[in-house]
């Protein structure tokens, strides 16, 4: 099998840095199945995400949620290829404490340069504590960029 790369794979691989949002959520990469369009993904949720009442923000399980559709996609785009996510709607279903957090993420479906994504959110216990959809368009790696 040949090595895979572009931003995605070259982050993983070690070849490029992992982005600065997804190292301030410990982001750990687990699998991918890159036939299948799935992931799973591991986060460390720190006290420094957390309320008042101790559990991790839901922004901050929403960051974890992106961080899980997006790569989904990502890991099966060319090397020039990147994705831009269009829409994101999440449901917080529990709250959860900080430590390891589980995400699996997968593409429903991709039309085009169009994809429909879901990613699910587990505590350490494998409880489901919140859920995404995402719609994603893909890209040339150099339209990503030049829209910064």
């Amino acid at each position: 099998m040949s090595k895979r790369s572009g931003p995605f794979w070259d982050a993983i691989e070690g070849r490029a840095p992992v982005p600065r949002a997804a190292a301030t959520l410990g982001f750990e990469f687990i699998s991918a199945d890159v036939e299948n369009g799935t992931i799973e993904v591991a986060f460390t949720a720190t006290e420094d995400f957390t309320n008042p009442a101790g559990n991790v923000l839901g922004a901050f399980q929403a960051a974890m949620l992106f961080d899980t559709a997006g790569p989904a996609l990502l890991a099966t785009l060319a090397p020039d290829e990147f994705q831009s996510t269009m829409s994101l709607s999440v449901s917080f279903l529990r709250p959860v404490r900080p430590g390891r957090v589980i995400g699996q993420g997968r593409i429903v479906h991709r039309d085009g340069d169009l994809a429909f994504l879901e990613a699910t959110l587990a505590d350490s216990a494998g409880a489901v504590i919140a859920t995404a959809t995402a719609t994603a368009r893909v890209l040339s790696i150099d339209q990503a960029r030049s829209a910064a």
